[in-house]
């Protein structure tokens, strides 16, 4: 079993079947998020002190978001659901914890054509080595 800081003993987790423990019971039983969140939402931590102590899961998640990541990359670290990572992230932009914004897929530039002498040169190297 993977150690987890929040389960010392390994009993909360199963490597065969995940979480032992309702993931609900993180999120207080809340199921809906105050705020708007996508799986591919980008979230980053402000650096800002909280000023009531946040809960252990919050402090992971919070841990995990030191660098821009998305909300499906939280809840794969954590294997949370999503939708326990999105309530949770929901308190931490509540309190300026975090901040959010779309994933970014890149805007196309402009259309290239490709060199075809160097696509020729390529094709021919590799058609050597097979």
């Amino acid at each position: 079993m993977p150690d987890d800081p929040d389960d010392p003993d390994g009993r909360l987790l199963d490597d065969a079947v995940g979480r032992l423990v309702r993931p609900y019971t993180f999120s207080d039983g809340r199921t809906t998020p105050a705020c708007d969140f996508d799986l591919m939402t980008m979230v980053v931590a402000t650096g800002t002190e909280l000023r009531r102590n946040v809960g252990l899961d919050h402090a992971h998640v919070l841990e995990l978001c030191r660098t821009p990541v998305t909300v499906a990359e939280i809840a794969g670290h954590t294997r949370m659901p999503a939708t326990v990572i999105k309530v949770l992230l929901s308190d931490l932009l509540e309190r300026g914890a975090v901040v959010t914004r779309p994933f970014d897929f890149g805007k196309p530039g402009p259309v290239t054509v490709p060199d075809l002498d160097l696509l020729e040169a390529l094709r021919d190297g590799l058609l050597k080595r097979l």
